[in-house]
């Protein structure tokens, strides 16, 4: 995009010595805008085909998840960590609050696994920003640098610990 608004500005200039740069810039924006007006349905259609099926997958697994109870015993499997060690994952009880969110209990769902509660609602801002910026035509990006990542990893340390202690008995599913 910058060396399209760069050659813009050139003709922009080459037709008029005097025009400024603030106008090059807006004459390319201009011509950016209109091409993304005069995109076709089937283009959009395209471009939301990856956001479609990657939301038809979740929606499957929370409907199977819906539909069959992890609270019984035998449907799924059980957490390694646990069985073997005693020590809650970050992910035990996400099954328990998936099924609790389906079926409209938000509060055991947040007494379940907060964290996967979390991570659901990250997922559906992210997949909402996704879908937004492809009907526009616009690429989704997600740039997390290393500050990021290892915040988020620390974060997850931080969640699997408490929940594990004896006062973090509150974050147990």
């Amino acid at each position: 995009m910058r060396r399209v608004n760069a050659e813009t500005q050139r003709v922009t200039r080459a037709e008029s010595p005097g025009t400024t740069v603030g106008a090059g810039a807006g004459a390319g924006a201009g011509a950016g805008a209109g091409a993304d007006a005069g995109a076709g349905a089937g283009d959009v259609l395209r471009r939301l085909a990856v956001p479609g099926g990657i939301l038809t997958a979740v929606v499957g697994a929370f409907a199977y998840v819906g539909a069959v109870d992890p609270n019984q015993p035998g449907h799924y499997p059980v957490c390694p960590l646990l069985r073997f060690t005693g020590v809650y994952c970050p992910g035990c009880g996400g099954l328990r609050g998936a099924y609790a969110l389906v079926h409209g209990d938000f509060a055991a769902a947040l007494t379940d696994n907060a964290l996967a509660v979390a991570g659901y609602l990250v997922f559906a801002v992210v997949w909402t920003v996704w879908v937004v910026r492809s009907v526009r035509g616009r690429p989704m990006r997600i740039d997390l640098g290393p500050v990021h990542l290892w915040s988020v990893g620390a974060f997850v340390l931080v969640f699997t610990v408490v929940r594990n202690l004896p006062s973090g008995g509150w974050l147990h599913p």
